[in-house]
């Protein structure tokens, strides 16, 4: 059974830092490019970041570019997401998303549970 645990959320300051964290079971997790997404109150599914599985290569939305950096640890399992400069505007909940084969990329099937970043003073 796939599953896909998120933690690391929480009550942040503006500029302040967060690291989240996916723990990844139940799938051969190294062969599986993966994506954070987000969703803020009463907007939509943002994609956030995405890593490549054969080549550790990174992008990211706009909005984050330069403040996230994804990262994951194939012999752990489980994937990253380091927030600095965090804004008001990334409140939402953060979720780790798998594509539903190891050579896709955004045609997610699974997604974990969430984990709650809220950014204010």
């Amino acid at each position: 059974e796939v599953q896909l645990v998120e933690s690391g959320g929480g009550l942040v300051q503006p500029g302040g830092s967060l690291r989240l964290s996916c723990a990844a079971s139940g799938f051969t997790f190294s062969r599986f490019t993966m994506s954070w997404v987000r969703q803020a109150p009463g907007k939509g599914l943002e994609w956030v970041s995405i890593i490549n599985s054969y080549d550790g290569s990174t992008s990211y939305a706009d909005s984050v570019k330069g403040r996230f950096t994804i990262s994951r640890d194939d012999a752990k399992n489980t994937l990253y997401l380091q927030m600095n400069s965090l804004k008001p505007d990334d409140t939402a909940v953060y979720y780790c998303a798998k594509p539903s084969t190891d050579t896709g990329t955004f045609q997610y099937d699974y997604w974990g549970q969430g984990t709650q970043v809220t950014v204010s003073s």
